[in-house]
């Protein structure tokens, strides 16, 4: 397992693309846009020279890591040479199988493929695939060059061998890996999504404003961010996608979307990416202010 292929290069994309190479595989970072690529690498650096001002790493670490990546347009181009395959799109179900179809003709055989998908059944996306026992879910946590955990979902047909080889791969990036069921939401979101979504509907029910009720949740719970916050970070249109998937497949009321979430996602407000979420934000400096719709 030497050579890495990304496909995505969005807040998770370049994430994966960075631990990776910062383990010391070569990475090959694939989009569809350009600009969207050199954003990436942009990031990658940044984040690395943070490392650099806090001593975790040197400057020659971070020309290491950097001359390890390279980007592609091209799926085809990118992953032909790939060990393994992590798939990073937009979570939206028709869009990973479109891209799996993509790569199972693209990879050589013997590729492993990996999706970092919070919410869709890993089972449905190897069907699309002629090595079914070679897809598996690896579900990192964002941002991820920060947090440890990472959720490795194994559909019906993955096999034991390919299970292993990922769970030890996932040790090498200095993670930890959890293995857990083909079941929507897995464990993390299906714990987190209602959090959220029920407090969305206290805040749409007036039981307390945006900073009252994430400084409950912080101070209360100790949880390092209040679930209003973690949503504007995850992406209100995220949130609902998952919410969706996770009312689809289990049927459950609890886990319907909150119609204010439905509203915010179709005004598209939706959190850090869009700049206005249940807070807004501006991109230079990341500052956080009670979204004005939301003010008392």
């Amino acid at each position: 397992m030497k050579k890495i292929a990304v496909i995505g290069a969005g807040t998770m994309g370049n994430g994966i693309a960075h631990v990776f190479a910062q383990s010391g595989y070569d990475v090959s970072l694939i989009d569809i846009s350009e600009s969207a690529l050199d954003k990436a690498i942009s990031i990658i650096q940044k984040n690395l020279d943070r490392l650099i001002k806090k001593e975790r790493i040197t400057e020659e670490d971070k020309n290491a890591t950097v001359d390890r990546l390279k980007t592609f347009t091209s799926i085809k181009q990118g992953v032909k040479d790939a060990d393994l395959v992590v798939e990073a799109a937009t979570e939206n179900e028709a869009l990973k199988l479109k891209i799996f179809k993509e790569i199972d003709e693209a990879a050589k055989d013997s590729a492993i493929l990996a999706t970092n998908t919070s919410s869709i059944s890993i089972t449905k996306i190897a069907a699309v695939t002629k090595r079914p026992d070679k897809v598996i879910g690896m579900h990192f946590m964002n941002p991820v060059p920060v947090m440890k955990l990472v959720e490795i979902i194994r559909g019906y047909k993955t096999s034991d061998e390919v299970t292993s080889t990922i769970m030890e791969t996932s040790k090498s990036l200095k993670k930890v890996p959890v293995e857990v069921n083909d079941v929507p939401g897995f464990v993390a979101n299906r714990l987190l999504l209602p959090m959220i979504n029920e407090a969305i509907i206290a805040l749409n029910r007036n039981v307390a404003g945006v900073e009252e009720i994430d400084t409950v949740m912080k101070l209360g719970m100790a949880h390092p961010m209040g679930p209003l916050q973690l949503a504007d970070f995850i992406g209100l249109d995220v949130c609902l996608a998952i919410l969706d998937v996770l009312y689809e497949g289990l049927g459950e009321a609890k886990y319907a979307a909150s119609p204010l979430l439905k509203t915010m996602v179709a005004a598209g407000n939706l959190g850090v990416k869009s700049g206005e979420g249940f807070y807004s934000w501006t991109h230079a400096t990341k500052e956080l202010i009670v979204s004005s719709s939301f003010k008392k």
